[in-house]
């Protein structure tokens, strides 16, 4: 049995590396889908949606209004230190594919019951372009 919860964050970051428009400062409606397999529990739940917000929302506001930068990209990190604006220094580019890799780091840490057996994350960086992937646990 799968379930599924979406979530909304808006957020600035740039691709330092790109030969394009995404080398500027720019920002996304980010949406995120997440999914949960598991079987289900004597309720017939297989996780209760209370409990997939108590563990994505933390990620998300982290991220909501903020700016995501490379850590390697420091006249960025400079500029929002300077400026005191929200921002989250990560080891890596701030490319969709990237993001889903870090959500899914982030829930497999999360203390989730037995009973889940896989989680997959779909981020979706405009209406029409997403990056998804999946992790067995």
């Amino acid at each position: 049995m799968k379930i599924a919860k979406e979530f909304r964050w808006e957020m600035g970051h740039r691709l330092p590396f790109h030969e394009d428009k995404c080398k500027n400062l720019h920002g996304h409606s980010y949406k995120m889908m997440v999914e949960f397999t598991g079987t289900e529990d004597e309720n017939g739940m297989v996780l209760d949606y209370y409990e997939v917000k108590e563990i994505i929302a933390p990620l998300v506001d982290e991220l909501d209004h903020s700016f995501m930068v490379y850590e390697k990209d420091t006249k960025m990190i400079d500029f929002l230190v300077e400026m005191d604006m929200k921002h989250l220094v990560t080891p890596f580019h701030s490319t969709a594919e990237n993001m889903v890799h870090y959500f899914l780091k982030k829930i497999s840490e999360a203390n989730l019951p037995k009973n889940i057996t896989a989680v997959m994350v779909k981020v979706f960086e405009t209406e029409s372009t997403y990056a998804e992937d999946e992790i067995k646990l």
